[in-house]
């Protein structure tokens, strides 16, 4: 049944923050966050290390619980506010440099792809892979363009390859949002190039796409909103083109900073 959104044409609150602020050690890490996400919304997340990007992501996927003690506060994920994690996680694909990291083992590209059924780092002797499962593998890694990976060992691939199987493992189980953390981290002139046109591909499918970063380079024409953090708080919030501005990031990171864009995309010069 389409729900009451559905039926007026308004769009889909997948994420919901109001008044969220995030404490670890007796530090505020985010501080009083506001911000929703809709259905059919790219965004971008920018800031400097220790704005507050990554703490966000882990406020989002369950890592990290907002402090309660707010009456005003509001976190809700698809309207509901209480989550099994591993059912919140099946609403999430995550890829990330720390992800990439936990998988420098023995196991397969294929492997890789189907554990992400079960939100795990590998497959294990308790999971129960149905033929069903192999087959969508099989078909996101052709999506993809990632199927000749599917026998190789991620231990021995490239760091541009195992970004790419990850992105697989992120959209096996159709989660709601794709979350790319810093996804170009350590990766060449070639390989960033790649990865930016896969995620290309993966937007023009549909799939919502939330990116942290700090470089303006992973900002892929079709993300049309942006985020600016600093200091655990949104600094600038609304449409690509207005966000970022030369003052706008001189400001966020505190240095002259020059803009240039081309073909949709934007450069940083400082």
């Amino acid at each position: 049944m389409p729900s009451a959104e559905e039926k007026t044409g308004q769009k889909v609150t997948l994420i919901e923050m109001r008044n969220l602020t995030v404490s670890r050690k007796e530090r505020k890490i985010l501080d009083s966050m506001s911000l929703q996400i809709r259905q059919g919304e790219n965004i971008a997340i920018i800031g400097p290390n220790g704005s507050g990007k990554s703490s966000l992501i882990k406020v989002i996927t369950g890592d990290y619980r907002p402090r309660a003690d707010s009456r005003d506060m509001v976190f809700r994920i698809m309207g509901k506010e209480s989550w099994n994690i591993f059912d919140l996680r099946s609403l999430l694909g995550i890829v990330s440099g720390d992800l990439q990291l936990d998988y420098m083992r023995d196991i397969s590209g294929l492997e890789v792809v189907l554990s992400g059924f079960f939100s795990s780092i590998g497959i294990y002797a308790n999971h129960r892979i149905r033929p069903e499962m192999i087959a969508t593998a099989y078909e996101v890694m052709k999506f993809l363009e990632i199927s000749p990976l599917s026998g190789k060992l991620i231990s021995e691939m490239s760091t541009g390859e195992a970004r790419r199987i990850l992105i697989g493992r992120a959209l096996v189980h159709d989660p709601q949002i794709l979350v790319l953390d810093e996804p170009a981290n350590s990766l060449d002139m070639k390989s960033h190039h790649q990865f930016r046109e896969l995620t290309r591909k993966v937007a023009a499918a549909g799939k919502n796409i939330v990116l942290v970063t700090h470089d303006l380079g992973d900002i892929i024409p079709e993300i049309e909103r942006v985020i600016l953090l600093k200091d655990g708080k949104i600094f600038k919030d609304g449409e690509k083109e207005d966000i970022l501005s030369e003052e706008n990031l001189s400001h966020l990171f505190g240095l002259p900073v020059k803009i240039s864009s081309n073909n949709g995309y934007y450069h940083a010069i400082y």
